[in-house]
């Protein structure tokens, strides 16, 4: 790994730019209340809060053959009251100002679809970055290293000049199979080329922080 090499940083969204935790387990309780369910379990919670929507969906109603009144009700409910319950992520601003102001790319690759737009208008991040790709830009997201192939592709980069920062299992692997640098957030668990536990980790090994 020569840091010195990278160009880009790709974020990902839940968990690494935002805290979204308490949103996504609104949004899918509610989803489940309306079905009779009880509440998500925590193991429910860690596999939805990486799956793009429809997978989410799958995953909680498995014996369903016909989604079609689920993905209808999540229609109705909509995400746009639970974007209030997202936090972001401290020192992400300055981050994303410094890269910017030291010539690296900004992206983001998410397994979010329709409400990415959204989210990023609310919180002002819109102008912040180069490109967004969401689960609805490719043909498989996450794990799927699709998202950050249409990135390199953009830019004309290679992998070695990329640098991903994620939280999941989904994001160490969709990294590990673009070949690009992978920074695991906040998870030091997973098997990643940098480990950071706030936005600040990521100045330093940059060496953008002075």
């Amino acid at each position: 790994m020569n840091i010195s090499k990278i160009k880009a940083v790709v974020f990902d969204c839940d968990g690494v730019m935002f805290d979204t935790a308490l949103a996504n387990r609104k949004f899918y309780d509610e989803v489940l209340q309306n079905f009779d369910r009880p509440s998500l379990t925590d193991e429910q919670f860690l596999q939805v809060h990486m799956m793009t929507v429809t997978n989410a969906v799958v995953y909680l109603f498995p014996e369903i053959t016909d989604h079609g009144p689920v993905f209808q009700c999540l229609k109705q409910i909509g995400y746009e009251k639970f974007i209030r319950y997202m936090k972001i992520e401290d020192g992400l601003e300055g981050l994303l100002d410094d890269l910017a102001s030291h010539g690296f790319i900004r992206a983001v690759a998410t397994n979010r679809t329709d409400t990415m737009g959204k989210v990023l208008a609310d919180y002002s991040l819109t102008d912040k970055f180069d490109m967004v790709v969401t689960a609805a830009d490719v043909k498989k997201a996450k794990p799927d290293p699709e998202q950050l192939e249409k990135i390199m592709a953009r830019f004309s980069l290679g992998p070695d000049q990329v640098l991903f920062i994620g939280d999941s299992i989904y994001d160490q692997q969709a990294a590990r199979a673009a070949g690009t640098v992978f920074a695991a957030f906040k998870k030091p668990g997973l098997e990643a080329d940098i480990h950071a536990m706030a936005m600040q980790d990521i100045s330093r090994v940059l060496q953008i922080n002075e």
